[in-house]
């Protein structure tokens, strides 16, 4: 009776989601590649020695990078409007917020999302007063920068018992992402101004994977349709999010997109003092204080890093020779030639090297295992 029922359970939400890949593809990998049991984890000592795995790996990025004396100074004023204060929300607001957004559980929620949900209309006008109080004075409660890391295995082949086979998922309380929900309604003057940059597809709205990997194999194909050779290297990063550097990231704030008054002060209390915890089967670790990054399984933070990183396009723009894309921290720099213009490649090597520059003086790294250069001959690909 149970597998009959299982198997007509599955067999109508198949059939009822055919014009939703994303569901259809879900379900089909519920059935075929159920999720991996999580391995017993029973004491704090287990959860603080994954705690201080992360802590480690951050402080060790961080250590092998020097920025020199003299940084770039690439941050000039994109605009001459200024964002200096939020404007009130009111309950209506929160409540469409509420209806476009799929809230997750975390261990720090006090109310079940779906509970939080179906009571808000009691508990809504306290929600309101603590956004709104929030930004009139530019400050963030604690409690809503604190998080909950949940390592979850990579893939089943790994081995369960080293720190580096787990991804660690990192989970916020409901309500603070209500409240950067509500200040990333006000950060339309980023489209306003087209201060995002146009090669970025991560984070992006009708941006993605495919439009990143269109365009660039686009790029090379109508390359080598001219008899043209390419050049692509891709690069990538460690551990990105985790190293922003906290002072560059307000600098970059109020210098290059003209952020002052409460909003830059509520900016800094967001990035400042926050904290994490590791949880592993309902045990929890010590905490952590996070000296740097951008916040994981936030709202905010995947356009903060973005904005972070927006001068390292300005660079690229530089070389006439160099096309470029990126998807967040992964970056693409490709350049085609004609046989006879080998010398154009010579300008990928200088740009090259003014991002590592750029990048160490950021307080980014990039990771040389996954580094990778193909090039592409207009009849055959080498690596």
């Amino acid at each position: 009776m149970i597998k009959n029922a299982r198997t007509e359970y599955f067999a109508n939400l198949i059939a009822s989601k055919k014009k939703s890949p994303r569901v259809l593809f879900d379900t089909i990998k519920n059935i075929v590649s159920p999720d991996i049991t999580r391995v017993p984890v029973y004491t704090k000592s287990d959860c603080h020695d994954f705690l201080n795995y992360l802590v480690n790996k951050v402080a060790a990025v961080r250590s092998n990078i020097s920025p020199s004396s003299s940084q770039y100074h690439t941050d000039t004023l994109l605009t001459s409007d200024i964002w200096s204060s939020f404007t009130p929300v009111t309950l209506q607001d929160i409540s469409a917020l509420l209806g476009r957004m799929k809230l997750t559980s975390s261990h720090l929620d006090v109310l079940p999302p779906s509970f939080f949900i179906s009571v808000f209309d009691s508990i809504g006008p306290c929600i309101l007063e603590i956004i709104n109080t929030s930004l009139y004075t530019g400050s963030v409660p604690s409690y809503f920068k604190q998080a909950i890391v949940e390592p979850i295995l990579k893939k089943p082949n790994l081995d369960p018992s080293l720190p580096s086979s787990y991804r660690p998922i990192s989970k916020l309380p409901s309500v603070s992402k209500i409240l950067e929900k509500t200040v990333v309604e006000q950060l339309n003057f980023l489209e306003k101004n087209n201060f995002l940059d146009i090669f970025q597809s991560g984070f992006c709205k009708l941006h993605s994977t495919e439009t990143a990997l269109l365009k660039v194999s686009s790029d090379i194909l109508m390359a080598a349709d001219t008899g043209e050779y390419t050049v692509l290297v891709m690069l990538d990063l460690s551990s990105a999010f985790d190293t922003v550097d906290h002072s560059i990231m307000i600098n970059r704030l109020k210098e290059l997109f003209g952020i002052t008054g409460v909003v830059l002060k509520w900016f800094m209390s967001y990035l400042s003092e926050r904290s994490f915890t590791v949880c592993m089967n309902h045990v929890l670790s010590e905490t952590s204080v996070l000296p740097s990054g951008v916040p994981q399984g936030s709202v905010l933070g995947p356009i903060l890093f973005l904005l972070y990183i927006l001068p390292l396009g300005q660079i690229i723009r530089r070389y006439n020779n160099i096309s470029y894309h990126l998807y967040a921290d992964d970056i693409q720099l490709y350049c085609s030639f004609k046989a006879s213009e080998l010398y154009k490649s010579s300008c990928l090597n200088n740009c090259l090297s003014e991002i590592k520059q750029w990048l160490n003086d950021n307080f980014l790294q990039l990771n040389a295992d996954k580094t990778e250069t193909l090039i592409i001959a207009p009849d055959h690909m080498l690596s």
